[in-house]
């Protein structure tokens, strides 16, 4: 029953995937827009060109932020991946960003102390 309900939720949330194809082409675009605006704004000399630059990265947040089909595509192809981890029996893990806790907040600031007086 387990297989059953993995496989079944496995097939729609591939069908949704593929459905959303277009929308998740045109996110990828938006993307790219975001990433030009934020490289050429960082390389530009002039003012215009900052501006122009701005304005393509604007661009691009805008489109990538009103495209709330592509938000559910990627939702999809997230489910597609746990349910195929879950198929082959692998454990899923989510990746998270973590420090080291450490219990004196002042080890840090001694060790680098250390290093500057050395």
């Amino acid at each position: 029953m387990r297989k059953f309900l993995l496989l079944t939720g496995g097939v729609i949330a591939a069908c949704v995937a593929l459905a959303l194809i277009g929308p998740l082409a045109g996110l990828l675009f938006s993307g790219l827009f975001v990433a030009l605006g934020m490289h050429f704004y960082m390389a530009s000399k002039s003012n215009f060109g900052k501006i122009f630059w701005f304005a393509v990265g604007l661009i691009g947040i805008l489109s990538a932020v009103s495209n709330i089909p592509a938000m559910i595509g990627l939702a999809a192809i997230a489910i597609v991946y746990v349910i195929y981890k879950k198929w082959n029996g692998e454990e899923v893990k989510i990746p998270t960003i973590e420090g080291k806790k450490e219990e004196d907040p002042f080890t840090n600031f001694e060790k680098e102390w250390s290093n500057l007086t050395k």
